[in-house]
């Protein structure tokens, strides 16, 4: 009996092991927000929220959806601002926003993967910084298209943040 629950007991083992071995970190899906204002992979099941930000001056409500893996925040937020001109400012505040977060500067990268033609105006970042004592980079692209304003960004530590989610992530985000 001993005998034939390690020949059954073996080969389960090595199938779960593989299984798990196979198993993706990140589970790459296709998300929108509920406007509808774009399309963008997501490494995970996706959470989403609006709330109201400041962007020096004009207060406006930020729709946003996000996965986050072991740590490191995927996201999209879009808002609509009063006229294309205001929207344009509003990219310097929110970048100057998320570096003051982290309190980071930002590096020179070469440009990020993905589309920006019919944007306005982007923004690119790439920094390294501290929150709560934790190191961090963050990647961002802060774009306008017309009244609208985009914000995508990857945001964890150093090591997470690897050039193959940029690729994934920053190519597959589409405005709508």
């Amino acid at each position: 009996m001993g005998k034939l629950r390690k020949t059954i007991l073996l080969p389960v083992l090595a199938a779960a092991i593989v299984l798990v071995a196979c198993s993706p970190k990140y589970n790459w899906r296709e998300s929108s927000d509920n406007g509808a204002h774009f399309v963008v992979l997501l490494p995970g099941k996706p959470a989403s929220a609006t709330r109201t930000i400041d962007l020096d001056g004009p207060k406006v409500e930020m729709s946003m959806i996000a996965a986050d893996i072991d740590g490191t925040t995927f996201a999209v937020g879009t808002a609509e601002l009063a006229d294309n001109a205001a929207a344009d400012r509003a990219l310097d505040a929110m970048g100057a926003a998320l570096l003051n977060n982290i309190g980071g500067k930002a590096t020179d990268r070469p440009p990020l993967p993905g589309q920006t033609a019919g944007f306005s105006r982007t923004l690119e970042l790439d920094a390294q910084g501290t929150a709560r004592g934790r190191p961090l980079r963050l990647v961002a692209r802060l774009a306008s298209k017309d009244r609208r304003i985009y914000q995508v960004l990857i945001l964890g530590e150093p090591k997470a943040v690897t050039e193959e989610n940029i690729e994934t992530f920053f190519a597959s985000f589409k405005p709508i």
